[in-house]
């Protein structure tokens, strides 16, 4: 079989998480993998925090956790904080972990409602080991075995994306992915005589240098510009704006804090949010907003008001269209990274959206022949998991209760999809979440938005009036006395990073579970 030659357009977290899987898990007797990327083209690497399938990637490629902390700068996260999104003053933790637990088959939240109905609840978010541990800024690794309260919670990172980057390429090229520097000036097409003017595949990547590269199978993680899917092959962009008005961002990175708090926090402003993420040697600071609600020169003045510690580079300015590309996979060419498409960071997401790509790209990885069942059977699942994370994040917006500014009035008045419209009626109605099979956001994110920002639906499970008021009090507070006392005898965050540090390579804490709210 001849020798299939991969070529992957861009570096970033996205051309080197993908170059650093295909030299991992493709025969290199089978296929050849190069990447071109120019020094002169900046990445965005503003992105600085994670969900825990990263740490699920990290260990497929099977690099140590230890190593991988110290190369790039991380810290641990058990949360994001959402200061003023539900109500201005208000503020809640979005935490990977369960809050409570289900009583005689029935879940937690049902008897929260039941309490909180009364008067005698504390907020939702409260119940979670995760965020006690996180506001406490502690940090150990979750217990593995079930029946301990430890073992309720999962953790992420922050990490350093550009490091992160630089740390997988020289993983790709040990493992013999050939990288080549050059800006690209044309994208060559293939032309069938019989296609009748259609586009036909990608030939070859032509350099300003005059070299020329050609290839296979191409994979295009350009950034925002998609020079080889949308700009050669007009794939086509839908945009989702009217859902998610934010189309600017500015990002500023400021001096390290000493204690780093483990969660990122995203806040809310008069016309969009703000952002801090803690890493071990710098923080990550930027504003996400509507250039229709505020201007360049109040975003600047807002971020640089609020930031904590003292600014250590220029503001990076940023602009995008939400949405996704009507094909991640379009001839033979792959979208990875934002060329494929961009949903803002509020939830993390966006180096998982790069994780999956991968995932089902190797899923679907072709042998020599590329057929369209397994194309359509990739952009269905790709097209699935933007859907996912759009539908969740616009619901942070929709069920704000602000009244401050037009920004968050309109986004309150803004109809939704009808995905996301049934998912809120059902939950509206009688307190219930319908779980996806496929994509991310279990019940446990669901419901950390919905109570958090201050939605209550009509009714509850009817099943919990059984349980004595007094017995069900008191089992709340026995929980969460029991959580209190486990959070006590944790390190502190910075220590766990500091031990972190010093570990020689050695196998990962524990294993990666499905239970952080999201689909692991």
């Amino acid at each position: 079989m001849k020798r299939q030659k991969v070529v992957i357009l861009g570096g970033g977290s996205a051309g080197w998480m993908t170059a650093a899987s295909l030299s991992r898990f493709l025969n290199p007797k089978q296929y050849e993998i190069v990447l071109v990327e120019s020094e002169q083209i900046g990445t965005v690497g503003v992105g600085e925090a994670t969900l825990p399938h990263l740490r699920s990637f990290n260990q497929l490629l099977g690099i140590d956790e230890n190593e991988f902390m110290r190369e790039t700068g991380a810290t641990y996260k058990l949360a994001i904080q959402f200061p003023g999104w539900g109500k201005k003053e208000g503020s809640y933790f979005h935490p990977f972990g369960l809050s409570g637990h289900d009583i005689n088959g029935v879940d937690f939240h049902h008897y929260w409602l039941r309490l909180n109905k009364l008067g005698k609840a504390r907020p939702f978010d409260q119940y979670s080991i995760a965020v006690e541990a996180a506001q406490q800024q502690k940090f150990r690794y979750p217990s593995d075995n079930p029946n301990d309260i430890s073992s309720n919670y999962g953790y992420a990172f922050h990490l350093d994306a550009s490091l992160y980057a630089k740390y997988l390429r020289k993983y790709s090229e040990a493992l013999g992915v050939t990288r080549i520097e050059g800006k690209v000036a044309e994208v060559q097409l293939h032309h069938d005589p019989k296609a009748q003017g259609e586009i036909g595949d990608v030939a070859r990547l032509c350099l300003e240098s005059g070299q020329q590269i050609e290839g296979d199978f191409f994979i295009d993680c350009s950034g925002f510009i998609g020079f080889v899917i949308e700009k050669t092959l007009k794939t086509g962009y839908e945009n989702w704006t009217h859902w998610l008005p934010c189309d600017r961002a500015i990002a500023v990175p400021t001096e390290r804090i000493n204690n780093p708090p483990p969660y990122t926090r995203a806040t809310a402003k008069s016309a969009g949010w703000q952002w801090r993420i803690p890493l071990q040697h710098r923080t990550g600071n930027g504003i996400v907003y509507s250039s229709a609600h505020m201007s360049e020169g109040q975003a600047e003045d807002s971020l640089l008001h609020d930031v904590e510690e003292s600014p250590t580079a220029d503001l990076n300015k940023l602009r995008f269209v939400t949405g996704k590309r009507n094909k991640s996979w379009q001839r033979n060419c792959v979208a990875i990274g934002l060329s494929a498409g961009f949903l803002e960071p509020l939830e993390s997401t966006s180096l998982y959206l790069i994780q999956i790509a991968i995932q089902k790209l190797l899923e679907h990885f072709p042998n020599s022949v590329i057929n369209d069942v397994e194309r359509d059977s990739f952009n269905r699942h790709m097209d699935n998991e933007y859907l996912r994370v759009r539908d969740f994040i616009i619901l942070h917006y929709k069920v704000n209760q602000r009244q401050d500014s037009d920004f968050w009035r309109d986004c309150q008045s803004m109809s939704i999809p009808d995905t996301l419209s049934e998912q809120m009626a059902l939950f509206e109605e009688g307190a219930r979440i319908s779980a996806y099979r496929h994509g991310l956001f279990l019940p446990a994110s669901w419901l950390a938005v919905y109570l958090g920002q201050g939605l209550i639906p009509n009714s509850y499970d009817a099943r919990v009036d059984s349980f004595p008021e007094q017995a069900l009090e008191q089992h709340f507070a026995k929980f969460k006395a029991t959580m209190t006392q486990a959070v006590s005898t944790m390190p502190e965050h910075a220590q766990s990073i500091s031990k972190s540090a010093k570990v020689g390579q050695g196998l990962y804490p524990v294993a990666v579970k499905s239970l952080y709210g999201i689909n692991a």
